[in-house]
């Protein structure tokens, strides 16, 4: 089993930046395909990104290509979503989740709240 519990969440105006981390317990995220989601209220959960298990690849929706970057680093055990030029619409909840065979992600965080004022 993995716990993962998001951080980094909070309040930035137009424009600012936040960096989100992913971190696990209960197994090595060694391995694992791992990606970042978010839900707004009302609205149904959107795919944010995804880093390869390798850590070599990372694929993004063009709502956030250019300012979204994913990282990982499994000496930590953890993941990153750096967040930069936010805009209100990226108001969410995000979560981050891993996947241990695609398409699936088997193991989901609690998720942390992102508002972006205008």
């Amino acid at each position: 089993q993995v716990q993962l519990v998001e951080s980094g969440g909070g309040l930035v105006q137009a424009g600012g930046s936040l960096r989100l981390s992913c971190a696990a317990s209960g197994r090595t995220l060694s391995g694992l395909r791992m990606g970042w989601f978010r839900q707004a209220p009302g609205k149904e959960r959107e795919y944010v990104g995804t880093i390869s298990a390798t850590g070599g690849s990372t694929t993004y929706p063009a709502s956030v290509k250019g300012r979204f970057t994913i990282s990982r680093d499994d000496a930590k055990n953890t993941m990153y979503l750096q967040m930069n030029s936010l805009k209100p619409d990226d108001t969410a909840v995000y979560y981050c989740a891993a996947g241990v065979i695609w398409p699936n992600y088997d193991y989901w965080g609690q998720g942390t709240q992102v508002t972006v004022s205008s």
